[in-house]
């Protein structure tokens, strides 16, 4: 059998089932809470892997993954906090108690859910705009991430693979919803972690064993060319199996943009916290915690270690290493990998398990843009609550898929993973501190959830655009507007994450703003807080 018909049964089978699972969810969508929340009854198997599976994606496959061959296996402790926080934290804390104020308080979307939390409308659009315009970097840089992988493992021209991709997504989650999302998700996780699984052993068996590959890996610091060495170790660059010099560019960029920025912004993700109310009791979340955590422990963890094992691969093959074969961009060192080391069949297997985590983030994430302009922006700024809010969320879908491609026809190269932290920042920043304290203070006041909404949201905005290097001079507009690249030079300001900055800024202001404006009724506390 040849390479060619492996790939088309593969994909045809793949297809056939993602059809299949979509149209079961379009037939069990019917009303609003269907479509936002599946109707509040989703099995905690199916809820964890489409946690999972959304969280996971092309950005963290390929492009945290080919991260780790420039940054090294330090990036592991993404993995940690990822299981740590995205899942511990975010299930047993967070989870139980946005279940039950959700279902108290009758909220089908993240932003709702704070809106009502506060009694206020103006969080409810406010948030839905950062939403549904933020998210579409992070949307763009999944689709690149699996049209890079199509361009260079098979060959299909990058353009053709990102538009083909689009299509698909937008068409199951316009009419299937949040069921269609989490159903798909959870096919899509199962095909994802079989991929994964057989990659680490893969190239673990090729290097010769996990001991004799990540000792060649550490010694690899000691072969890299004179003037590349000088350069690196000028950055704080150590090696690829220890951390950078501390309080160096190159740990800041590691520690607070790909670190901290994913591993604590993951709490406020708006696509990741709807989950929780997808479920019918706490029980749910508690059986759910166990294959959340296995899930993202393999599927970081096998990005991030292939990803800097990709060096010793390269090195020992074509005497280079991973970023020389790829000519600098990060973004293809997975999908070169991939193609080189492993059989064509492998790759093409690969490539449904790239396609799944694609789809399976992508889709959360339109689905997320929609609801935020139907039922979080088109609602509350008209005040008419209606089913026409479900129509206006299918036309949202659409357009933050149409503004999805065009961004990933004009991004730069490398823009993954930072594209991926910047959207993490963002949405820590804004939402963060509303979020913790909407759940665990009652002493929060409406004018303290919003000093700390917007302030949060324009410092990590203003971070992004004169101050964070990567995202400033991608941008160019603090270019255009000072002359200068960034507004402070000195290190390690350009090279600090905007979280590190925005985040506790928008913390205090919340606490200070609440200790001096009127709490709400206690009667509204006690219907937000029944039952917690």
């Amino acid at each position: 059998m040849n390479d060619l018909l492996i790939l088309s049964i593969v994909v045809i089978i793949y297809l056939l089932l993602t059809g299949y699972v979509g149209y079961v969810a379009w037939r069990r969508t019917k009303t609003a809470d269907d479509y936002m929340v599946a109707g509040r009854e989703t099995h905690p198997f199916v809820m964890a892997l489409s946690y999972g599976a959304t969280f996971i994606s092309t950005a963290a496959i390929v492009g945290f993954g080919g991260t780790a061959g420039v940054y090294g296996m330090g990036l592991l402790w993404l993995t940690f906090l990822n299981i740590l926080v995205g899942i511990f934290i975010a299930f047993v804390f967070f989870g139980k108690r946005t279940r039950k104020m959700g279902h108290n308080l009758g909220a089908l979307t993240f932003p709702e859910f704070l809106s009502k939390r506060f009694d206020s409308r103006f969080i409810q659009y406010f948030s839905g705009l950062v939403i549904f315009f933020g998210m579409t970097l992070y949307a763009s840089v999944v689709l690149i991430g699996m049209a890079r992988f199509a361009e260079t493992t098979l060959s299909i021209d990058y353009n053709i693979a990102l538009v083909v991709l689009a299509v698909i997504v937008a068409l199951y989650v316009i009419f299937g919803g949040i069921r269609g999302v989490m159903y798909t998700d959870a096919l899509q996780g199962t095909i994802m972690f079989v991929g994964m699984f057989i990659l680490l052993v893969a190239t673990y068996w090729m290097l010769g064993g996990v001991t004799d590959a990540n000792q060649a890996l550490t010694n690899l610091v000691n072969v890299v060319p004179a003037k590349a060495t000088a350069a690196a170790t000028a950055t704080g660059f150590t090696g690829w199996t220890s951390m950078p010099a501390l309080g160096s560019p190159f740990w800041w960029t590691l520690v607070s943009t790909l670190i901290l920025g994913v591993g604590i912004g993951v709490l406020s993700q708006p696509q990741l916290v709807v989950r929780f109310m997808t479920v019918k009791s706490n029980r749910e979340l508690n059986r759910a915690v166990l294959v959340g955590g296995i899930f993202i422990l393999l599927m970081t963890g096998t990005a991030f270690i292939v990803g800097a094992l990709s060096n010793v691969y390269f090195f020992e093959t074509a005497g280079k290493l991973a970023m020389q074969v790829v000519n600098g961009n990060a973004d293809l060192i997975i999908p070169a990998f991939i193609t080189a080391a492993m059989p064509l069949w492998f790759a093409y297997i690969f490539m449904i398990a790239l396609l799944s985590a694609a789809m399976s983030t992508l889709s959360a994430q339109v689905h997320t843009q929609g609801t935020a302009l139907g039922r979080d922006i088109y609602e509350t700024l008209t005040n008419k609550k209606s089913g026409a809010s479900v129509m206006i969320a299918r036309m949202g879908i659409a357009i933050a898929m149409i503004i999805a491609v065009i961004m990933g026809f004009i991004l730069p190269a490398n823009i993954i993973a930072v594209g991926t932290s910047m959207w993490f920042s963002i949405t820590a920043a804004a939402f963060l501190s509303m979020y913790v304290f909407a759940l665990f203070w009652k002493g929060c006041t409406k004018a303290g959830a919003i000093s700390g909404l917007v302030v949060g949201t324009l410092i990590s905005l203003f971070w992004l655009v004169f101050e964070y290097k990567k995202s400033a001079e991608a941008l160019g507009i603090a270019k255009a507007l000072t002359g200068k690249a960034v507004l402070t030079t000195a290190l390690p300001w350009p090279t600090v994450d905007p979280i590190v900055i925005a985040l506790p800024i928008a913390l205090v202001v919340t606490v200070v703003v609440s200790l001096l404006t009127r709490k709400l009724s206690k009667e509204h506390m006690d219907k937000c807080f029944e039952g917690v």
